[in-house]
C-alpha cells in the first residue's frame, strides 16, 4: 500500500477534516507508541499502519479493509 492509499482510506473513514488530526494526534500502542505521522516518518509500512488503525477502530467498513 502506498502512503496516498493510506491517506485516502483514512479520509474516507474518518472524513477529510478529521483524518489529518487523527494522523498527527492519536497514539497507537501497536505502532510502538507512535502516531500515524510518526510511524510513517520512521519508515513503518503504510499497510501495517492501516492494519493497526483497523484493529483500533473495529467498525471500519469491510470495503476499506
Amino acid at each position: 500500500m502506498r502512503n496516498t492509499e493510506l491517506r485516502r482510506r483514512m479520509s474516507e473513514y474518518f472524513g477529510e477534516d478529521w483524518a489529518p488530526s487523527y494522523a498527527k494526534d492519536i497514539v497507537h500502542a501497536e505502532l510502538g507508541g507512535h502516531t500515524v505521522e510518526e510511524a510513517l516518518a520512521i519508515g513503518t509500512e503504510p499497510s501495517d499502519i492501516w492494519r493497526a488503525i483497523c484493529r483500533h477502530n473495529p467498525d471500519v467498513p469491510k470495503h476499506l479493509i
